[in-house]
């Protein structure tokens, strides 16, 4: 059951950050002042709160994984501390670009965000892919390779469709909230993000068959989990028909539903193992020899009874209450 808890999180925060990642991403490819204004405030109002998510992701895999959280962030020291550099990063360029008019200034603080946006979108990718590939470890379940070992081709491959995979959410997102050419702007760029993440997943899909075959040993052995990455092939098949009808927040719900189909297809490829040993010694972290006692977990789940559905209808709220085109006032970013 924490083991669905710790992927439910990660799931949501997948969905929500990865549209203002992507978002991100686009923002140097608008040239206009007022254009790049706009696209920031699509964002503005819900960025810092899907981050929360974030957090407490980090929160539930220590307290119910403590043996994947020390194993896993210790190994991953160097990329997850740049990422957490290009979170701040993010987080200074959105506050502090429109406090200043200079041109430098904010140029400065527009390439600050986009680079920093498309970072952790690819960041995230890398670090998957290391988790989904596996990595060397000892009887203590400490990593035994070089920080260089997570720049393997099948990792940074994952990072890079995982950011074609945010810029085409953020897209979607944003010809929602966009109107005018700064709209044409956005449908052009979300046309092209689509073509890129089509043929970057199949890339990874026919990598992943041929040269990590461990990842589908747990499908094989059970044919009916077959329809989850069936479902995601047909979300993703989807998007691209309901953007020609231009119908963006059906498109959206199904790059949504794309995030979430692909996290749970990486969910089912690993259980019970969550990080594979690749030294050959068998000392593989899985869902049993890493997590916590059983009366903790107990406890936890009843917080998170609590919480969960306090954080959804909060989330609920926040979008609801924001929902639409963005309108400039003297209050925007």
């Amino acid at each position: 059951m924490w083991y669905l808890v710790v992927g439910a999180v990660f799931t949501g925060y997948g969905i929500l950050d990865g549209f203002d990642l992507g978002a991100g991403a686009w923002h140097l490819f608008f040239r206009k002042e007022q254009s790049r204004r706009i696209a920031l405030n699509a964002v503005g109002p819900v960025w810092d709160g899907n981050e929360v998510w974030l957090v407490i992701g980090g929160g539930t895999l220590f307290a119910g994984f403590p043996v994947v959280y020390g194993s896993l962030f210790s190994a991953m020291y160097v990329p997850l501390m740049l990422f957490l550099f290009m979170l701040i990063f993010r987080a200074i360029s959105i506050e502090f670009r429109s406090k200043e008019e200079m041109k430098w200034w904010r140029r400065m603080w527009d390439i600050n965000y986009s680079v920093s946006s498309a970072m952790l979108a690819f960041l995230l990718g890398v670090v998957l892919g290391n988790v989904l590939l596996g990595m060397p470890l000892d009887d203590n379940y400490e990593f035994t390779g070089s920080w260089l070992n997570f720049l393997n081709p099948y990792a940074i491959l994952v990072g890079i469709t995982t950011l074609a995979l945010f810029m085409m959410h953020g897209a979607i997102y944003l010809t929602m909230k966009t109107e005018d050419r700064l709209f044409a702007k956005v449908h052009y760029l979300l046309t092209r993000s689509i073509i890129a993440f089509v043929v970057l997943f199949v890339i990874l899909t026919l990598y992943t068959l041929l040269y990590v075959p461990h990842l589908s040993d747990g499908l094989k052995d059970n044919v009916a989990l077959f329809g989850v990455p069936l479902l995601s092939v047909l979300a993703i098949a989807n998007i691209p028909r309901l953007v020609t009808k231009r119908k963006y927040l059906k498109a959206f719900v199904f790059s949504s539903l794309t995030v979430g189909l692909l996290l749970i297809t990486v969910a089912l490829e690993l259980y019970p193992v969550i990080i594979l040993d690749t030294s050959g010694a068998g000392n593989d972290i899985t869902v049993y020899n890493a997590v916590a006692s059983n009366k903790s977990l107990g406890i936890m789940l009843t917080f998170v009874a609590v919480g969960g559905p306090l954080a959804v209808g909060y989330t609920a709220f926040v979008y609801k209450t924001f929902w639409g085109k963005v309108r400039l006032d003297e209050h925007s970013y």
